[in-house]
């Protein structure tokens, strides 16, 4: 029986396992041709084979040689790519600040508003170059702003004839000539210090201060309308500077890591209390928190104010003299698309408190000014709370602004009774406007309720704090932008305020007090924007206004009956940009009133006018 063939190799390996003498240490091998046998799976492999790695597959018992080792001499660095890795229309610069000035694209001047400029807050300040301001680090940034505002108004409106005199003897008419010359220049210098790049989170600090000074000069036709004084002459010049801005703002807290925050603001600062200043358009002394949440979609506003007295007769803020008596404090909150989408809802609470009863204010010319010149002419203290409702956005393709305020408090001294008086007094007012392409159509309403029985409990005129509204034309139309005096009824006493639409019976809307004892406001309007170019536009607008009740106008004028129907307000103005900016802003503007039946029953002119003009031509030029 033949040997199985797998017994051989068997055999040949036992043979070889079997261990052979070793030469001992120090001697040397007697044995130099024996084979030399290795343990199995650590042959050598032939030349022949490749001793690499098979795509997939793995050699038992090889390893790859590794790659060289890594050195590392300046830990931390890394190498800075070749030459070649950049184009060549690009250079690296290390101020980013100054990028297009070190590439030769723009040269600074400090006097060019139009390109990169530090004094304009376009780059930071090196606090290197100004060692005397309290600044570190390189995110200060220095804002100046400089303005002047030239203002030429000729106009004509009732005046009345001074009691004492006039300037032509033999007049015996009530309301003399109606022609006056107005010309006011006012230059506005900025200053203002932030730290942080506000380009897209708020400032960290930032403290500004506006300075305004303005001259003035009056020409009208008829003495004791300047000045008490009728040994005065009937024109006048004045200048004064006042303190517009002065506050330090600071941001407490980032709340969100879109820059939602909480900051506050101490100082004189501008604030308005509504999307169109009907209730509150100043700049007071005050103590301001506010911020934003859900990615600014929530905006608030708690603020507290102390009324600076005013110029008589540039309106600028006076820090020389005491402060008034007078404290608004304000609460309120806007939220984006609500009710609807596109629309924004402001709610708004302020609480009006005045104590000026005790106080008799005169103005620079002269005249009382609280306690105003009616009824009783006793002083008044009063507490108004207003509740308001504001909106501004689209409904579809109609822009849309609506106002709504309830007054509610109660009037200390009533000048009609003495007596104490509960206030109740609602405004409304609405601005719907359509554009296509480039014109723009609006239809303007506005309600505030009159008092219909002065010698109530109860006053149920309509009066804000110090309202500036834009709306229905603005300054463009006659009746929001000149005052009519309340002749024969009251002395030096006002139906409207100048830049006021309100009809409130004031002596002053600086100096004077909110009056809830008012024959109210109605207006009905419409008006169209075109923008011929980009530098022009042409801005028109009709409106008619009446009384809302005209009890309180009958008292005062002690007539049995006064017409509601003030008249027709008809204006137009053309708007000039030459750059296409706000840096120069040219307008000339005209308006016309034509009276209504209850305007001709309360005022007239000597000369037998019907209608009434005004002629608005003003400058402003920006740096």
């Amino acid at each position: 029986m033949p040997v199985p063939v797998l017994l051989v190799p068997l055999v040949a390996a036992q043979a070889a396992s079997q261990e052979l003498p070793k030469p001992e240490f120090g001697q040397e091998d007697t044995q130099p041709d024996r084979p030399i046998l290795e343990p199995p799976g650590t042959e050598t492999a032939p030349e022949d084979v490749d001793p690499g790695v098979i795509d997939g597959r793995r050699r038992p018992g090889y390893n790859p040689p590794l790659p060289e080792r890594v050195t590392q001499n300046n830990e931390g660095a890394v190498r800075a790519p070749p030459p070649e890795a950049f184009p060549t229309d690009q250079v690296p610069i290390p101020d980013r600040w100054r990028l297009i000035e070190t590439l030769g694209v723009v040269k600074e001047r400090w006097f060019d508003p139009y390109h990169q400029n530090t004094l304009k807050g376009d780059r930071p300040l090196n606090p290197k170059k100004v060692k005397w301001l309290p600044i570190t680090g390189d995110d200060w940034f220095f804002g100046l702003n400089l303005i002047s505002d030239t203002v030429l108004e000729p106009r004509t409106f009732p005046i009345p004839v001074g009691v004492q005199t006039t300037e032509r003897p033999g007049s015996i008419n009530v309301f003399g000539k109606d022609a006056s010359l107005v010309f006011s220049q006012t230059f506005i210098v900025g200053l203002g210090l932030t730290k942080g790049n506000t380009a897209f989170k708020p400032p960290a600090v930032e403290y500004r201060v506006a300075l305004a000074f303005n001259y003035n000069y009056v020409n009208v036709p008829e003495k004791r309308v300047l000045f008490v004084e009728p040994s005065k002459p009937s024109h006048r010049s004045d200048h004064f500077v006042g303190v517009q801005e002065a506050f330090i703002d600071y941001h407490l807290r980032n709340t969100s890591d879109r820059y939602d925050f909480d900051s506050v603001r101490v100082g004189i600062q501008p604030f308005q209390a509504d999307f169109r200043g009907f209730l509150f358009n100043d700049n007071q002394l005050g103590i301001r928190f506010f911020g934003n949440r859900d990615n600014n979609r929530v905006q608030y506003n708690l603020a507290a104010f102390w009324r600076l007295e005013k110029d008589t007769n540039s309106g600028l803020n006076s820090v020389v003299q005491r402060p008034r008596d007078d404290f608004l404090f304000v609460a309120n909150i806007y939220r984006q698309d609500f009710l609807i989408p596109a629309l924004t809802s402001q709610f708004t609470v302020a609480y009006n408190r005045n104590r000026e009863a005790d106080r008799v204010e005169v103005d620079d010319n002269g005249f009382p000014v609280r306690p105003a010149l009616l009824g009783t002419l006793k002083g008044r203290d009063y507490d108004v709370v207003y509740l308001g409702y504001n909106a501004d956005g689209r409904v579809g393709r109609i822009n849309l602004t609506a106002s709504a305020y309830g007054a509610l408090g109660q009037d200390r001294n009533s000048f009609f009774t003495d007596r104490k008086a509960d206030i109740r007094a609602f405004f409304g007012a609405a601005e719907l406007s359509y554009d296509k392409d480039w014109m723009r159509f609006r239809l303007s309403g506005l309600y505030a309720t009159g008092d219909g029985d002065p010698y109530d409990n109860k006053e149920t005129g309509f009066d804000a704090v110090f309202e500036n509204p834009i709306f229905a034309g603005a300054d463009t139309s006659y009746w929001i932008r000149q005052t009519i005096p309340f002749a024969g009824g009251g002395r030096v006493v006002s139906v409207n305020g100048r830049n006021g639409i309100l009809n409130s019976l004031r002596s002053s809307k600086e100096q004077g007090q909110s009056n809830f004892n008012n024959p109210g406001t109605v207006l009905v309007g419409a008006g169209a924007d075109f923008d011929l170019s980009p530098e022009v536009r042409l801005s028109t607008n009709a409106n008619h206004l009446w009384f809302e009740n005209t009890a309180t106008l009958q008292t005062l004028r002690n007539e049995g009956s006064i017409p509601k129907d003030i008249g027709w307000d008809l204006s137009a103005a053309a708007i000039w940009r030459p750059k296409a900016t706000q840096n120069i802003v040219a307008r000339l503007s005209a308006a016309a009133l034509v009276p209504g039946k209850g305007f001709r029953d309360l005022f007239d002119n000597s000369e037998g006018h019907r209608n009434y003009y005004s002629v608005l031509a003003n400058i402003i030029v920006s740096y």
